[in-house]
């Protein structure tokens, strides 16, 4: 098991006070709770690397306005934008249904497109985002399909596949 798992992106700032739009990385609910520490990736010099949420406002299925312990003002929000929060996967509670693309491994993947892609073998934490390890008999390697809602259509896990729309060229890599 990870230690860490990436569980949202801070999306734009929201107040002068050093807050932040966070939306969930793509498949998870926003799972943000107020006392957890977070971890900022990729780290931003002479800022903080680490925070504690202080504060949850307007919170939906995926996102939410947070207030984060030692982030004091815009300057220091504006360049955290784009990084991602990472929390100890201990404090997740990682066999819920909920968790989304953490339980996908197994699932078949098809694309609107190109059809059946193959089975998830792994579900891949990268700094910048997230990657469905996909495995297929009618390829050598794994084919790495970033983690986005761009190429997400749809994921059910009762119904076992993920709808993707992936670009041609991914196909090709």
């Amino acid at each position: 098991m990870r230690a860490w798992t990436d569980v949202a992106v801070l999306a734009k700032t929201r107040s002068l006070a050093g807050g932040f739009v966070v939306k969930s990385t793509t498949g998870l609910p926003f799972l943000l709770r107020v006392g957890m520490e977070v971890a900022f990736v990729p780290p931003v010099t002479d800022l903080p690397r680490r925070a504690r949420v202080s504060g949850i406002t307007g919170a939906t299925d995926t996102t939410a306005r947070v207030l984060f312990e030692g982030i004091e003002d815009m300057s220091q929000a504006k360049a955290l934008v784009g990084c991602h929060c990472l929390v100890r996967s201990e404090l997740l509670d990682l066999e819920s249904p909920a968790i989304g693309a953490l339980s996908w491994i197994g699932l078949r993947v098809v694309d609107e497109r190109f059809g059946d892609l193959g089975e998830v073998s792994d579900v891949l934490e990268n700094p910048g985002q997230m990657l469905l390890e996909v495995v297929s008999s009618d390829r050598k390697s794994p084919l790495l399909i970033p983690l986005v809602d761009e190429f997400i259509v749809s994921a059910d896990p009762f119904d076992a596949r993920i709808v993707v729309s992936v670009p041609e060229g991914l196909l090709n890599l």
